[in-house]
């Protein structure tokens, strides 16, 4: 049996949040949720996820801090994080932070995925079976 990888989406649109946790499930990964930045860590410590999508601007925190921070710990600086946003100057600063990836907003699900199943090492063939 495959085991899941675990992706975590963090961004306050709860909107994009649904639409994600439908799809990841859909496509047979175990999915955690947040719409606030301050559970960010705490949830990496409990969820243990294998991917994090993390939005650029949540409500009150800025998420490239986030990442840096994670990149910065060697408990989570393994886990590849994929930043998202709506605004287009956020593709050039990402990786000073570093972000494994950027997806801009609003996204076609397929180039979703292709970004998602290369972070991972999924080989994008394999979930068609």
């Amino acid at each position: 049996m495959k085991i899941m990888s675990r992706i975590l989406v963090v961004d306050d649109d709860t909107d994009i949040l649904s639409v994600m946790e439908l799809l990841f499930s859909m496509k047979g990964f175990e999915v955690a949720i947040i719409s606030k930045g301050e559970n960010t860590f705490s949830k990496i410590e409990s969820f243990r996820p294998d991917l994090i999508l993390l939005d650029v601007l949540i409500s009150g925190y800025d998420g490239r801090t986030i990442c840096k921070k994670l990149k910065s710990d060697k408990q989570t600086r393994h886990i590849p994080v994929i930043m998202f946003s709506a605004h287009p100057g956020a593709a050039a600063t990402i990786s000073d932070y570093g972000a494994n990836d950027f997806i801009a907003k609003p996204f076609e699900v397929n180039h979703l995925m292709k970004k998602v199943n290369a972070q991972l090492g999924i080989n994008s063939n394999e979930e068609s079976h």
